[in-house]
């Protein structure tokens, strides 16, 4: 069976002397469940697994029942024990429950391991921040890569980037149709009215839906928030907007990446480029087939630009290492990576015709750039570059 490379990490953590409760969060049908599964398949120890994520009102009285029944399990293996608490953050109050439960066993020697997941990242880190300073570890898991699917499903680069990277969806793809409509109401939907309508109180449903296909719609563009506003009906103001961009990020849609300016002040007052977080987010919501969308040349680029972004987003997320866009007098670079003061900068050679020359030459001249990538045609193949691990080229 194929296991991601979280499993690994959690079972090596599971090693150490020094106690840490690993917080597994990401967004929806990244494979949260199947990891804490497969880390029970795994260790050699008692396992207790319960999830929230059911019809029954839970309260933090649940925890505690769910914390003592892992404990018992000490009785039987002295050692340690592992407790997993699945879609954690659904439970008012969790943070201060697992604060008072974790430091009771920290007292009294005991060696209780403790996973949490969640698929709420805003949620998991509030009530990180706010009771667990210092106890805890997140471990990210993002949208699966092309290497996994290739792994898990034997699929080619292509049907990568057409498909992206769900791995529930993967059966589905013989069918369109089925296809479609599941990335629509069993990801899409869920995330935005389950997750993101839980996170924080929206005034404007209606618009952050809209604001979510105008993301998918542009992905791989630059789109000013004033322009933005002259496409939405009743868009309040570029606040609200860049709030609500913000919100869909941390669900793992879509993500406003920033002009690099070597400024944060400068970064954040600039235009988002729009850039979707898993490819099938643009492909469910068009009427193109597979077949039909690799005949459409300019489409076609868009989605392989979309999905060089997309590798890069999630494989970056917890490694310290920021991505940008950069644009100035007609020129663009699709994509700025930074790590430190260490700055690449990403061409993507594809088949859409751009409204902007390439500006890698003129970006260097303003900033020190440690490389200069040309990824697709006469550069980096595609699957090559969707393959290799983001911080090789920072060697």
């Amino acid at each position: 069976m194929f296991k991601r490379n979280t499993v690994h990490i959690i079972l090596e953590r599971l090693k150490e002397k020094r106690r840490h409760i690993q917080v597994i969060t990401g967004p929806r049908q990244c494979g949260k469940t199947t990891i804490a599964k497969q880390i029970m398949d795994t260790v050699k120890i008692p396992c207790h697994y319960v999830s929230a994520d059911e019809p029954i009102l839970k309260e933090r009285t649940w925890i505690e029942q769910q914390w003592e029944t892992a404990r018992w399990t000490l009785g039987k293996h002295p050692k340690t024990s592992l407790l997993i608490l699945d879609e954690i953050h659904k439970i008012h109050g969790w943070s201060e429950s697992v604060k008072r439960l974790w430091d009771e066993d920290t007292l009294k020697g005991n060696r209780l391991h403790v996973v949490l997941l969640g698929s709420s990242p805003l949620l998991i880190h509030k009530g990180l921040t706010e009771s667990l300073a210092g106890r805890f570890e997140i471990i990210h898991v993002t949208h699966w890569s092309f290497d996994e699917m290739q792994k898990a499903f034997g699929w080619d680069v292509d049907e990568y980037i057409y498909y992206g990277g769900y791995p529930g969806s993967a059966t589905l793809i013989n069918n369109h149709i089925r296809w479609a409509n599941y990335i629509k109401d069993s990801l899409i939907e869920t995330t935005i009215s389950k997750d993101i309508f839980h996170m924080t109180r929206i005034d404007k449903p209606i618009l952050l839906r809209r604001v979510f296909e105008l993301g998918c719609l542009y992905s791989g563009q630059v789109l000013s928030y004033q322009k933005m506003l002259g496409q939405l009906q009743d868009a309040g103001n570029t606040v609200t907007l860049a709030h609500y961009l913000k919100l869909l990020e941390s669900a793992g849609l879509i993500a406003g990446l920033a002009k690099y300016a070597g400024q944060k002040v400068r970064q954040r007052g600039s235009s988002p480029k729009f850039q979707v977080m898993n490819t099938a987010l643009i492909t469910a919501q068009q009427s193109s087939s597979f077949s039909d969308a690799k005949k459409n040349g300019e489409f076609w680029g868009h989605l392989v630009e979309s999905s060089v972004g997309a590798t890069i987003l999630n494989k970056i997320k917890g490694k310290g290492i920021d991505l940008f866009y950069w644009a100035g007098n007609n020129r663009e670079v699709d994509f700025v990576i930074c790590k430190g003061k260490s700055i690449i900068a990403i061409e993507v050679k594809s088949s859409r015709k751009k409204t902007n020359l390439p500006g890698i030459e003129l970006f260097s001249k303003e900033f020190n750039v440690k490389k200069k990538l040309l990824v697709g045609e006469n550069g980096i193949p595609i699957q090559e570059f969707l393959t290799v691990p983001i911080e090789r080229f920072f060697d």
